[in-house]
């Protein structure tokens, strides 16, 4: 049997008194490609490079703290007495989904501001989020969290996985299901077929690449959030899992409906067009 080293030391490195933890750099890193890769999209559809920009700016704190506060909210039985532990995000204990509808009523405030279809904004920066959130899992695996069941040494080595990985999935003793790299991966396929499908024309109306993106995501992240066993409960279900149905529901529902209702909508690879800039 293969030996393995001890768990992955979660902090880089420190500058004097700060320890800088691989999950803030996994994070990052994943919002600078995600904003390269959006800019690059947004000046193919008329969007101005600059408005991504300050819409990052507005964006990414906004998403940081309503992460923060969903997590806190569903886990308040012990933030009650350790309220001290609220703010210390570098710990783990940021929720996703949290991120993503504080970044959603950004995004919707922003455009309507600037006068920007909020549709087709929401279209090009789908693809890069679900991209994002999949490397970001890398953090979660960084801090051992995101992890399921217990299961044996043998089955992760039939995985094929890296033997990194697989001592870091030896947690409090016990080998775990590396559940944060079945939704990394799961992630990764999602942002692949997306990019190369919005591409086509006559396929996707405006908002229909981000309900894409809704589908995708919470169709896999239903089954995956069954598999942990650290998540935040609601109930017979996990608090993302109800989550899941919602948007998924939701999505589908809002798709079926704008091609009904709205059928003159603009073709998403047609960008801006003139009737927007009216």
């Amino acid at each position: 049997m293969k030996s393995f080293l001890g768990a992955l030391n979660p902090i880089a490195f420190t500058l004097g008194p700060i320890e800088v933890h691989w999950y803030g750099i996994i994070i990052a890193s994943a919002v600078v490609l995600a904003v390269i890769l959006s800019v690059k999209e947004g000046r193919k559809r008329g969007i101005i490079e600059d408005d991504i920009y300050d819409m990052l700016l507005w964006a990414l704190p906004f998403s940081i703290i309503s992460a923060r506060i969903y997590y806190v909210i569903f886990q308040w039985s012990y933030y009650a007495n350790h309220l001290g532990e609220i703010y210390r995000i570098w710990d783990g204990g940021i929720a996703i989904y949290g991120a993503l509808i504080g970044a959603l009523i950004t995004v919707i405030v922003f455009c309507r501001k600037r006068n920007i279809p909020v549709w087709l904004m929401l279209d090009v920066v789908a693809p890069t989020v679900i991209m994002a959130q999949g490397i970001g899992r890398w953090g979660n695996f960084m801090n051992q969290e995101a992890y399921g069941a217990v299961t044996s040494l043998s089955f992760l080595q039939k995985l094929h996985l890296p033997a990194f990985i697989i001592q870091q999935m030896n947690i409090q003793g016990a080998y775990r299901q590396p559940t944060f790299l079945y939704e990394s991966l799961w992630d990764i396929i999602g942002f692949v077929l997306l990019i190369c499908l919005r591409r086509r024309s006559n396929l996707f109306k405006r908002g229909e690449v981000f309900f894409s993106y809704v589908i995708w995501y919470s169709f896999g992240r239903f089954f995956i959030e069954q598999m942990r066993t650290d998540s935040l409960m609601l109930g017979a279900l996990r608090v993302s899992q109800w989550l899941s149905v919602i948007l998924f529901v939701g999505a589908v529902t809002g798709w079926i409906l704008r091609r009904y209702w709205e059928p003159l909508e603009p073709w998403y690879a047609d960008g801006i067009t003139n009737l927007d800039r009216k």
